[in-house]
């Protein structure tokens, strides 16, 4: 186990240097640059241009220099100083921006993979064990409808239950008293009372989803010659089912974190909009719309990074799960 956990490490490496060098061309494709943005915007509100302040601007980032030499220095100061560089649009360091909204996000995102694995286990086990019973229709059915109603539709009918019939909004992560104050338990359990709408709006696609996959697999197992003759054999069908069938059916649930990590954590941008959520997701749309090419690209290699270590996650679980895949490395 652990030479396989030692070899996928060492695959991280280039992984991660070609996936910053494409996320900086990413950033570099549309036309322009975030002056030359700038510009456009200023003269589409009716303000003079000044093209001295420009240039100057355009000397100060270094956007006259080559793409290469640009890339060289914002992976080195990454590298060697742990700095993102300056976001042109919001006159920080990108770290700091990373600060006030990374952690948040990733407490968004774990909270939401946990619920969605929690409802979405028990769920998937019944349905499957449980083929065709009512239990299993109602919740197929309301699977089908989370998988076929957009997130940001649920956010919308949230938000409007909750000013309606509980008079309070749904929207953001904390109440207006607490936006700005340091934290403190108050904060704490004001950022809980909250945490529930986002976790529920953006999970609710992903449970329907992984009960649909669960439960297909593990209908599949069940009905195969090694469970049917386990069963002959007089074995107890709780221990069958969870000992051997569920075993081989978890495989692609655990698989499913390489993408829904990323996914989470990017915000569900549309929802994370229509809430007022202060995650990473809004921050990418503004620095893309700005061509803000330190804050997006740094975004996009955080986002791209959090992709490789799901998938370095769905590999060990699954090398856990099925030895296969263990023994093929040795």
């Amino acid at each position: 186990m652990l030479t396989y956990v030692g070899r996928r490490l060492l695959v991280l490496l280039p992984v991660l240097f070609f996936i910053s060098v494409v996320s900086f061309i990413i950033i570099q494709l549309p036309p322009g640059d975030y002056v030359t943005s700038l510009m456009a915007r200023l003269e589409s509100q009716g303000g003079n241009v000044d093209s001295a302040q420009l240039q100057a601007l355009t000397e100060q980032y270094g956007l006259d220099e080559p793409i290469f030499m640009q890339y060289l220095r914002w992976i080195g100061n990454i590298v060697l100083h742990g700095d993102f560089g300056m976001s042109f649009s919001a006159k920080q360091s990108v770290s700091s921006l990373l600060a006030d909204r990374l952690p948040l996000t990733v407490t968004l995102a774990v909270a939401t993979l946990l619920f969605t694995w929690v409802v979405a286990f028990p769920i998937g086990v019944y349905t499957a064990v449980r083929q065709y019973s009512a239990g299993d229709y109602i919740f197929t059915t309301l699977g089908f409808i989370g998988v076929a109603v957009p997130n940001f539709l649920i956010a919308l009918v949230l938000m409007w239950v909750g000013l309606k019939y509980l008079g309070q909004s749904v929207g953001g992560l904390f109440s207006p008293e607490y936006v700005d104050s340091a934290w403190n338990l108050g904060k704490l359990l004001d950022l809980l009372s909250h945490l529930w709408v986002p976790v529920v709006v953006l999970g609710t696609a992903g449970t329907a989803g992984l009960i649909r996959v669960l439960r297909a697999n593990l209908l599949d197992e069940l009905h195969k010659p090694y469970v049917v003759a386990a069963r002959a054999r007089g074995m107890n069908e709780r221990r069958l089912t969870i000992k051997y069938p569920l075993r081989v059916a978890l495989i692609p649930f655990v698989s499913t974190v390489g993408w829904v990590l990323p996914m989470l954590v990017s915000g569900e941008v549309i929802v994370a909009q229509v809430l007022s959520l202060p995650t990473t997701g809004p921050l990418l749309l503004d620095a893309l719309t700005s061509q803000d090419m330190y804050l997006a690209g740094s975004l996009i290699l955080i986002l791209s990074v959090l992709t490789v270590i799901g998938t370095l996650i769905s590999d060990v679980l699954l090398a856990w799960l099925d030895p296969r895949v263990r023994l093929q490395y040795h």
